[in-house]
């Protein structure tokens, strides 16, 4: 297990790096962390918080999406789920290019329906 703060927000996961990537997702553009409502701890993907949690995954719920949940890697910046979803891949605050595939996952982590 790695721990790696990004403006002194704590992100554990495998392997991370100064930009929240994983040993999962490690792409120039995976450059979030998600903070999970389960624990309230940033972890870069699903994969890293199944292998080091003791506990199962919850989802943010839309009346939820209000919250900070989402950190830029590029700029330490603290996103809401509001924000990060209608971002279109691109951090709002620093411009930084986000992995448009994330999106194949957001029902994984947020009440998308």
């Amino acid at each position: 297990m790695t721990e790696m703060k990004v403006k002194s927000i704590e992100v554990k996961g495998i392997d991370v790096d100064q930009q929240t990537r994983c040993v999962h997702y490690h792409t120039e553009r995976d450059i979030i962390a998600i903070k999970f409502k389960c624990c309230g701890t940033y972890y870069p993907c699903y994969k890293c918080h199944d292998a080091l949690s003791d506990h199962p995954t919850e989802r943010w719920r839309r009346d939820e999406f209000n919250q900070k949940a989402i950190l830029c890697g590029s700029c330490g910046s603290e996103l809401t789920i509001e924000e990060y979803l209608s971002c279109r891949s691109t951090c709002p605050k620093c411009g930084a290019s986000f992995n448009p595939g994330c999106a194949l996952h957001y029902s994984l982590y947020f009440d998308t329906e």
